[in-house]
Formats: C-alpha cells, sequence, structure tokens
C-alpha cells in the first residue's frame, strides 16, 4: 500500500461530502397495468445481485406515466445505485439511465471519487441496517458512513488490480459452464445404448434395494458422534446425530451400506446419487436406499453416472414426490461388457473432477482466485486512519 500511495495523503471523507446528490425512489401502483412493462427500466434490490461494476438490466420496467405518477426518479447512466433496505449497502453503477424504487438510493459523486472505487470499497463495509424484519438504513446515515479518498491516479490503480482479479474469475466461471456442457454432452452419448446392442435389465434383477433401520426423532439430538442424514442434509451437512451405541447395534443388525455403493435420494430432489465414502454416518430409511448389486456384473460407478441421465418413475401423490421401491426395481439399465464400463467411468471420472471437484480442476482454480481476490481487495481498500489528537 505504501508503495502504491508513493507518501500521498489519504483523506477520510464522508460519503455526503462526496456526491452531489443522493436521490430517492418509489413504486408505481401496481394495480394500473397501464404504468407498467413499458419503456423505462426499474429496479429493485434484487437487480443488484449481478456480477460486475454494472447494473445494465432490470427485470421490471415501468411507462412514462408510471414513473411520473409515483415516487420514482430516474438515475442517470454512470451514477451509483445502493440500496438502503433489505441488503444496505449493495452497490452497484447504473450502466443504463434507469428507475429505481424505494429500497435504493441513486448517488451522483463527485470528481474526486471513482464510482468503481467506491463499489469495490463498499463489497468490505458491514452496514448495521436496523429493524427486526426488513434491514434499514437512513438515507442521512449512509451520507455519514466514512469513506477513504486516496487521490484519483491510486483508485484507478486499485480498480485496475481487482478488475484483473475479476476478470480473471468471470473467465474460469465461464469456461467451467463449458465445460460442464460438454460433460454433459458426453456423458449422455456414453451412456446411451440403442435396443440389442448391449443387454438391458431392471435394477431389480442385478441387485436388491436396500435402506437403513429406522431412525426415530427421538433416537437423534442436535450433537453427536455419528452424523444422521434425512433427505434434507443428504450430501450436505448434517443437522442431526446418532448415539455409537445405536449405531454399532444398528449398522450389525440391518442393511448398511458398503464402501463405494450409490447411496440414492427417493423424496424431494429425485434420484440425487452420492458415493457412499465410508465414513461413519447413517442415512433416512425409505428417503435414502441404495442397490446392493453384484461389482462382477455392473460396476458401481456406471450406476452413479447411468442414475444421472436416468427416466425415474416418480410418483405425484401426496405434497412430496417419491420414488417407491418397486419403481426403482423396474428401472431399465444397460450392461455393456465390464471393459467397456470401465473405459466409461475412467473418461466420466476426468470430466467430472474437472468440473466437480472442489479439490481439483476448475472449481479448485475458482477457489483459489477468489480467496486471492479478496485478500487483495481487503489489502488494497485498507487505509490508516490519522489519529484524532484529544485537546
Amino acid at each position: 500500500m505504501e508503495k502504491l500511495l508513493k507518501g500521498a495523503k489519504v483523506e477520510w471523507k464522508a460519503l455526503g461530502e462526496v456526491i452531489i446528490s443522493n436521490t430517492g425512489g418509489g413504486t408505481p401502483s401496481k394495480a394500473k397495468s397501464e404504468y407498467w412493462n413499458g419503456e423505462i427500466p426499474w429496479a429493485s434490490v434484487g437487480d443488484l445481485s449481478i456480477d460486475g461494476h454494472f447494473i445494465k438490466k432490470t427485470r421490471n420496467h415501468v411507462t412514462s406515466e408510471g414513473l411520473k405518477d409515483s415516487s420514482s426518479n430516474l438515475i442517470s447512466k454512470g451514477d451509483v445505485i445502493v440500496a438502503v433496505k433489505i441488503s444496505p449497502g449493495k452497490m452497484k453503477i447504473a450502466g443504463i439511465d434507469l428507475a429505481i424504487n424505494q429500497d435504493l438510493r441513486g448517488l451522483k459523486l463527485k470528481d474526486e471519487i471513482s464510482a468503481k472505487f467506491l463499489n469495490y470499497y463498499f463489497q468490505i463495509l458491514i452496514l448495521q441496517g436496523t429493524g427486526t424484519i426488513v434491514k434499514a438504513i437512513t438515507s442521512k446515515d449512509l451520507e455519514k458512513v466514512e469513506i477513504p479518498i486516496p487521490p484519483l491516479p491510486v483508485q484507478e490503480e486499485i480498480v485496475r488490480i481487482l478488475d484483473a482479479f475479476t476478470e480473471l474469475t468471470t473467465e474460469l466461471t465461464t469456461e467451467l459452464t463449458a465445460r460442464k456442457k460438454q460433460y454433459n454432452y458426453y456423458r449422455d452419448q456414453l451412456l446411451s445404448f440403442d435396443e440389442g446392442e448391449v443387454e438391458w435389465k431392471t435394477l431389480g434383477e442385478v441387485g436388491e434395494v436396500r435402506m437403513c433401520k429406522r431412525i426415530l426423532k427421538e433416537q437423534t439430538s442436535y450433537e453427536g458422534e455419528i452424523p444422521f442424514y434425512k433427505i434434507g442434509t443428504f450430501g450436505k451437512k448434517p443437522d442431526a446425530y446418532i448415539s455409537r451405541n445405536l449405531y454399532e447395534e444398528y449398522k450389525a443388525k440391518y442393511s448398511y451400506p458398503k464402501i463405494g455403493e450409490i447411496l440414492i435420494s427417493a423424496s424431494g430432489t429425485i434420484g440425487r446419487a452420492v458415493v457412499f465414502d465410508g465414513k461413519e454416518s447413517y442415512f433416512q430409511d425409505s428417503n435414502i436406499v441404495w442397490i446392493e448389486n453384484n461389482e462382477n456384473f455392473i460396476l458401481n460407478k456406471f450406476l452413479f453416472y447411468f442414475y444421472k441421465i436416468a427416466n425415474w418413475d416418480i410418483s405425484e401423490g401426496g405434497t412430496i414426490q417419491r420414488l417407491y421401491n418397486d419403481s426403482l426395481r423396474k428401472l431399465r439399465i444397460p450392461i455393456p461388457p465390464l471393459a467397456q464400463q470401465e473405459r466409461i467411468v475412467r473418461i466420466l471420472d476426468k470430466f467430472d473432477a474437472l468440473t466437480n471437484s472442489i479439490s481439483e480442476g476448475l472449481p479448485r482454480e475458482i477457489t483459489l482466485r477468489q480467496k486471492q481476490y479478496e485478500y487483495y481487495r481487503e489489502l488494497l481498500l485498507s487505509f490508516p486512519k490519522a489519529e484524532v489528537d484529544p485537546k
């Protein structure tokens, strides 16, 4: 930071000192259809949840009449838009002329501060809003927020550095999206077989449907040794535990998955598959099941990938979708020779690691770049305040 400043002074000012105007917004009457679906973009807090500095489109539009007959105001391209309700302090720059609602403020800045610099600085601020239901700060309190004002060339250099990090992360994310599409294409191609090309069987013919013993609510606790995964936490962080004694007893007496077997969600998001890693854990009966199959006939990992494209026979009865055991047993699956299964699994494992693994591939690279960006953002935007001489 000292090298960047080169001895230049950093003045701290209230936000209100570096703005020309602070404009509020409003919402045209929803009861009048002639006020809506016009040509004027109309922004709310949700429209600020975008990547990059600029907001260039909004989910809703209003008419000139709607704008005129409401407290909404037009904000000019280049001005800063900041939320004062719901997500106080969330900020973007207007990439187009647009109207705003009452949860936003439009700030026209003086020449001494860069809009991009201010946008980056607000990313590290934590504005404490008031209100038990909707957090909010007043326009006056917003203007009292203190911000550092280094010389403009320093602001521009900080923006250049942080933009470079942001652009790299964006490029990696774009590449990841392309790789996922490529992965899905090859997965679908590799797992698509014509009738007669390979043998087809039902899941019921290749193995038995298994599930863990039912766990009652009173047998669980919020803390403990053995994680208990319910359908809502399947593949995620557990929120319930069972005792080791109960785990050991049920594991010995009843069905329990072997390492490598594929756990399947039978309610909620139907057919979500997780490879059992062998870690001590227990799973909700009927909602999480697996096929106990002979790997000399069909590989678990081949099943794992096939489950991702399977057309599940889902029951629509009640309020929750379910995959019943009978439907699971009837699912038809291709059975190519083991050597072909192994080749397919090797190819898809590589794609899966590249597109999904947080320990390798693009997700890991994106995580590292994001951490690097956040580190430098904190470093570059941490300016010392001059100590006040007590009198």
